[in-house]
Protein backbone atom coordinates (compact mmCIF):
# COMPACT_ATOMS: atom_id res chain seq x y z
CA UNK A 1 0.00 0.00 0.00
CA UNK A 2 1.58 3.52 -0.97
CA UNK A 3 0.33 6.76 0.75
CA UNK A 4 1.54 10.21 0.65
CA UNK A 5 3.01 11.39 4.16
CA UNK A 6 5.40 14.62 5.29
CA UNK A 7 8.61 14.07 6.84
CA UNK A 8 8.40 15.16 10.86
CA UNK A 9 12.14 14.05 11.99
CA UNK A 10 15.73 12.59 11.20
CA UNK A 11 16.80 9.64 13.21
CA UNK A 12 19.82 7.48 12.79
CA UNK A 13 20.86 4.83 10.20
CA UNK A 14 18.74 6.85 7.12
CA UNK A 15 15.22 6.37 9.04
CA UNK A 16 12.76 9.46 9.05
CA UNK A 17 9.59 9.82 10.94
CA UNK A 18 7.20 10.97 8.87
CA UNK A 19 3.02 11.41 8.89
CA UNK A 20 1.05 10.19 6.88
CA UNK A 21 -2.19 11.94 5.39
CA UNK A 22 -4.61 10.59 7.95
CA UNK A 23 -2.30 11.54 11.01
CA UNK A 24 -0.82 7.84 11.38
CA UNK A 25 3.42 8.10 12.39
CA UNK A 26 5.20 5.68 10.65
CA UNK A 27 9.11 4.95 10.29
CA UNK A 28 10.41 4.99 7.07
CA UNK A 29 13.74 4.33 5.17
CA UNK A 30 15.07 5.40 2.20
CA UNK A 31 14.65 2.60 -0.96
CA UNK A 32 17.35 1.57 -2.64
CA UNK A 33 17.54 3.67 -5.63
CA UNK A 34 16.86 6.81 -3.29
CA UNK A 35 20.06 6.00 -1.22
CA UNK A 36 22.22 5.75 -4.54
CA UNK A 37 20.84 8.46 -6.25
CA UNK A 38 22.23 10.73 -2.62
CA UNK A 39 18.56 12.00 -1.86
CA UNK A 40 18.32 14.40 0.76
CA UNK A 41 15.23 14.54 2.85
CA UNK A 42 14.47 17.39 5.21
CA UNK A 43 11.02 17.86 7.71
CA UNK A 44 8.33 19.56 6.25
CA UNK A 45 9.06 17.47 2.73
CA UNK A 46 6.09 15.22 0.77
CA UNK A 47 7.41 11.45 0.48
CA UNK A 48 5.42 8.86 -1.00
CA UNK A 49 6.00 5.81 1.49
CA UNK A 50 5.08 2.21 0.62
CA UNK A 51 3.63 0.72 4.08
CA UNK A 52 4.71 -2.86 4.76
CA UNK A 53 2.09 -5.16 4.87
CA UNK A 54 2.45 -6.86 8.42
CA UNK A 55 3.17 -3.67 10.27
CA UNK A 56 1.39 -0.31 8.97
CA UNK A 57 3.54 1.21 11.31
CA UNK A 58 7.02 1.03 9.27
CA UNK A 59 7.46 2.11 5.78
CA UNK A 60 9.71 2.29 2.93
CA UNK A 61 10.44 5.59 1.22
CA UNK A 62 9.98 5.67 -2.51
CA UNK A 63 10.47 8.72 -3.81
CA UNK A 64 10.48 12.69 -2.89
CA UNK A 65 7.47 14.60 -4.19
CA UNK A 66 8.29 17.82 -2.80
CA UNK A 67 8.40 20.62 0.03
CA UNK A 68 5.27 21.65 1.31
CA UNK A 69 4.69 24.52 3.18
CA UNK A 70 4.62 24.00 6.93
CA UNK A 71 1.38 24.47 8.23
CA UNK A 72 -0.16 23.47 12.34
CA UNK A 73 -1.87 20.62 10.45
CA UNK A 74 1.35 18.69 9.20
CA UNK A 75 3.44 19.34 12.57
Amino acid sequence: MTVEAVVVEERPSAVYKVMTENRHPVLAHLAGVEKRNFVRLVPGDRVEVELAPHDPTRGRIMRKLGIRERTPETL
